[in-house]
């Protein structure tokens, strides 16, 4: 395994990209948020190396270590300076054992070989995964704060056990192997010594407890699949691609644990209206296009337009209005996401040239042409 190909970075990169790199990805292969969970161990290790200036020059000279599953494994040797199994580091040469918590975990099942137990790292997998959904609203829908109803299929709470994984008047009794910690101690012996590992217990599966007669809808479980009916409180100004966290609507934890969280990211589509985008957002301000008269454009007028409420907005047209010019109307955008006051309405003036004119209006357009005009 590469380091620098893991990370997705050449050798010739910063400590910035590396850390911008292990960002992304660990974000993408998290276990909590349903990634893989070899893949996360991988980039995690790869980033322990590389993100340190001192082990990454080792690496670099020496390459991975431990690959050989022997001491001073990789190319080298000891690539640890002075540094061997049995020996103490010699000169300046320190070296932090716990960066090597991840290695032992491989290499002796989860144990030290220097001695005494391991402290536990092992997640809680009984709690409940998150979930995200993305949900379409309408522009003009952001104006105003709404409650949105879905309909959700995922593990719910079963009803018959509460959550417990027992069958109703039954009781959750403690493991009597592990003694409700979920894991118990193994002693093993290498040519090293002897060391103490902490393993799932067996006969809790690492619950800690054992139901004395499993529910019969769930068989133990503590939750169903279901479709349970949810509402999303969406607040005003909201724009695409923002997300609102649910807590605990996400999948309900086995056996009572706690839920995950329900991740809603909204799309505001565009406004379909007359078959193209009459309104357009740009933040919170609304830009839109209105049609005048030559008429209209030279001696000036009061024209009206819809707003985005459906209401009509009466604007004053000023005299001598050039194709294009943009007039303001304050107050008439999208509301602010922190609740106060609206963006603004940019109203774009076309000047439309008739195609067809009659005979009476083409000898005015003449005796306008005649007049300078």
């Amino acid at each position: 395994m590469d380091y620098y190909e893991v990370l997705g970075v050449t050798r010739s990169a910063s400590q910035e990209d590396i850390k911008k790199a292990f960002h992304k990805l660990a974000h993408k292969y998290h276990p909590d948020k349903g990634g893989d969970e070899k893949k996360f161990k991988e980039i995690n290790e790869a980033y322990q190396v590389l993100s340190d200036a001192q082990k990454r020059a080792q690496y670099d000279q020496f390459g991975r270590v431990f690959d050989q599953g022997q001491p001073g494994g990789g190319a080298g040797g000891a690539p640890f300076g002075s540094w061997a199994w049995g020996n103490k580091p010699q000169g300046d040469v320190e070296f932090d054992f716990g960066d090597l918590g991840d290695i032992f975990e491989d290499f002796f099942g989860g144990g030290s070989p220097f001695g005494g137990a391991r402290r536990s790292t092992r997640k809680d997998t009984k709690k409940g995964k998150d979930i995200q959904i993305d949900i379409e609203i309408a522009l003009e829908q952001t104006l105003k704060s709404f409650v949105e109803k879905i309909d959700l299929s995922k593990y719910v709470v079963c009803q018959r056990c509460q959550g417990n994984g027992a069958e109703p008047d039954t009781k959750v009794k403690e493991c009597f192997s592990c003694r409700g910690i979920g894991q118990v101690q193994q002693v093993k012996k290498t040519i090293l010594g002897s060391y103490t590992t902490l393993a799932t217990c067996p006969e809790c599966k690492g619950e800690g407890t054992i139901p004395e007669k499993p529910c019969n809808v769930c068989k133990g479980e503590g939750r169903v699949k279901a479709t349970e009916t949810i509402e999303i409180h969406i607040p005003a100004g909201i724009d695409s691609n923002q997300v609102i966290k649910v807590d605990g609507k996400g999948e309900a934890g086995r056996k009572g644990a706690k839920p995950g969280n329900l991740f809603v990211r909204i799309f505001v589509k565009h406004d379909p209206r007359a078959g193209t985008p009459v309104f357009e957002r740009r933040g919170d301000d609304l830009f839109t296009q209105t049609e005048i008269g030559f008429p209209q454009a030279a001696l000036g007028d009061k024209v009206e337009i819809k707003s985005l409420e459906g209401t009509n907005l009466s604007i004053e047209v000023p005299a001598g209005t050039e194709s294009g010019k943009v007039l303001r109307i304050s107050g008439k955008g999208i509301p602010h996401f922190n609740g106060f006051g609206r963006g603004n309405l940019y109203v774009e003036l076309k000047v439309k040239t008739p195609k067809k004119l009659t005979r009476e209006q083409k000898k005015l357009l003449e005796q306008l042409k005649n007049e300078g005009l």
